[in-house]
């Protein structure tokens, strides 16, 4: 009788294996909503991908075409690049629970989508 893996055991797996995650915020200049976003973003993936990510900050008033190649409407937007698919999470990122989900490093829970 073969045992299959739980499902938090696949994940862990998963995220064991993966690459160098590529995340890109955008953001609006350097205001308290951006800010906080970065700080946030830097504490997760501290804390969940320690030495497996790469961040871009791209600041959309210096540079505002660059908002159209991930179709961003609203700031801060965080962009997962990979691993695929990509994911996008709008806001200052405060939320840990919801961000964790949306990133796939953890399973949802209604307690995420709060």
């Amino acid at each position: 009788m073969t045992q299959r893996a739980r499902p938090q055991d696949q994940q862990e797996r998963r995220l064991s294996e993966s690459p160098i995650w590529d995340l890109r915020l955008y953001v609006a200049g350097q205001t308290a909503k951006s800010l906080q976003a970065f700080a946030n973003l830097k504490h997760i993936c501290e804390e969940h991908l320690a030495g497996r990510y790469r961040i871009a900050v791209i600041d959309l008033i210096k540079n505002p075409h660059l908002a159209k190649g991930d179709r961003i409407l609203a700031l801060p937007t965080l962009v997962r690049r990979l691993p695929e698919p990509v994911r996008k999470i709008v806001g200052d990122l405060s939320n840990t629970g919801r961000v964790l989900a949306e990133l796939d490093l953890r399973e949802r829970t209604a307690e995420a989508d709060l």
